[in-house]
């Protein structure tokens, strides 16, 4: 399996190249060249697998055994796997008339992220281990993302670790999952503006291909093909549970399962639709707050950025700039990198594009979709305590939203990404008028030390920010080489 752009510059990279990049060098998004095509025979031969092994499958599709040899991957994966509070690592809560949630934050941050960050951060340990290398890593968050990638990677010899948050706009227990872990290979800014301003610096720093080389900076947002490539389980692991194909007759076609999913910067979604175009029948909803970019792409092709960034209570999901759509565009369009170049640097540097008719015509028969505002949030989280007394997060209400305002055809199963436990949301809770209790884990972040540095909002805050990273990002990689210890 190679990789490419999808705008088209690069070509026949291997894995391992690109689970060490960003961006690509030509401000592409690194995808597969070609598609694995899952048959009837695998997904039967898949469906009585444990979650764990089913990565173990899926991930042997992307990297090639002379990279990581099979029972390597196996080791890698069962070992990231290891330290989740379920069993099955998720698990699947089947509440009153058909809803159905995909619990998939039984991990050390209570999020989703954790089960692509954990098996990402051990892909690239393997690698550094095996190559005696050294790698920075540069994270922007919208809350759950930072927190998965530091808890990964804390205390790791060959990788630092720099992430970016938006103060003021997570809440208390992602920031806490932030800022206080102290090791010496972890380093948290607080920066003053939206997730969607972070990405700016960002973007900056990746394109800087001398930095990129020099320090071994790499992203491990979802831009990270390897992300996205261990989400494609929970999708065919839901369907194979759900959908009890197994029990089907042989010519009988493939069954539909409905997947609704709470979406921000669109690399769940992203992943499904990957899934979709393995073979797998799904039907994909994408639901979003009030920073509603992707409903108003999918429902009238206005592909425009919102002059501000919503602060909502599903802050991991407040996002302007869903990065992640430039993967579905590239699926969309049939890998016509020409077409997504010029759609995306129009979007870049305009942050508005309005997609053709045609264009919007696939897209809108590929996804439906929906937006919620905080109303609409809370009355889900109280509907859904009252009939099940079962409390969701508000990302997962923002998809459960969906079950009590969209009938659909009872012969289709359908279920709810599950992204976060409702212990990282006490606030949301609470105007909800629910109660629940976090667990000690949580509360013992109340009495943890921190440390995080902040950048502030000037007149020239993008150049300021940029600046600032850069100039951390040599300093610790200097102290690196010279072995010694950054924070004394």
């Amino acid at each position: 399996m190679k990789y490419c752009s999808t705008r088209g510059g690069v070509h026949g990279w291997e894995f391992r190249d690109v689970l060490f990049s960003g961006y690509a060098p030509d401000g592409g998004m690194f995808m597969p060249e070609s598609i694995p095509t899952l048959s009837r025979e695998t997904l039967r031969c898949w469906s009585g697998l444990s979650y764990p092994k089913l990565v173990v499958e899926v991930a042997s599709l992307f990297i090639p055994a002379q990279l990581i040899s099979r029972e390597d991957l196996k080791d890698l994966v069962h070992s990231a796997l290891s330290g989740f509070s379920v069993p099955d690592v998720i698990r699947i809560a089947q509440l009153k008339d058909g809803l159905t949630i995909l619990e998939l934050f039984h991990g050390e941050t209570l999020a989703f992220k954790d089960l692509a960050m954990t098996c990402t951060v051990h892909f690239l340990d393997y690698f550094l281990q095996k190559e005696k290398h050294r790698a920075t890593v540069l994270v922007g968050t919208s809350g759950d993302t930072g927190g998965s990638a530091i808890q990964s990677a804390k205390g790791l010899s060959g990788l630092d670790i720099v992430v970016v948050y938006p103060q003021g706009r997570v809440t208390p227990v992602q920031e806490k999952h932030m800022i206080t872990c102290l090791e010496d290979n972890v380093h948290v800014f607080a920066a003053d503006g939206s997730s969607d301003d972070i990405d700016q610096p960002l973007r900056r720093l990746f394109a800087d291909q001398d930095l990129v080389k020099h320090h071994g900076l790499m992203s491990l947002n979802s831009v990270n093909w390897s992300r996205i490539m261990i989400q494609l389980t929970h999708f065919i692991f839901a369907y194979l549970q759900l959908t009890c194909m197994e029990q089907m007759e042989a010519q009988e076609p493939l069954p539909e399962l409905e997947v609704v999913v709470p979406t921000g910067g669109a690399g769940n979604i992203a992943a499904g639709f990957f899934v979709n175009q393995m073979g797998v029948p799904l039907k994909l909803v994408a639901m979003v707050n009030s920073n509603d970019i992707v409903h108003r792409t999918v429902s009238s092709g206005d592909f425009a950025m919102a002059a501000n960034v919503t602060q909502t209570l599903a802050p991991a999901i407040d996002i302007q700039d869903p990065y992640n759509m430039e993967r579905v565009f590239w699926l969309l369009l049939q890998k016509d990198s020409s077409l997504v170049k010029n759609m995306m640097e129009e979007f870049q540097h305009s942050h508005k594009h309005t997609l053709l008719e045609n264009h919007h015509k696939l897209l809108s028969c590929t996804f439906s979709s929906g937006t919620v505002n905080d109303e609409g949030i809370l009355e889900t989280l109280r509907r859904c305590w009252e009939e099940n007394q079962y409390v969701l997060c508000p990302h997962t209400a923002v998809a459960a939203w969906h079950h009590y305002h969209c009938p659909h055809d009872p012969t289709i199963k359908r279920c709810y990404l599950g992204t976060a436990s409702p212990a990282k949301f006490q606030s949301a809770i609470q105007k909800a008028g629910l109660n629940f209790d976090p667990p000690e884990a949580v509360k013992a972040l109340d009495k943890l030390p921190s440390r995080y540095q902040k950048l502030e909002r000037t007149s020239d805050w993008c150049k300021d920010w940029e600046q600032q990273l850069r100039m951390t990002i040599q300093a610790v990689s200097s102290t690196r080489k010279n072995r010694g210890v950054y924070y004394i």
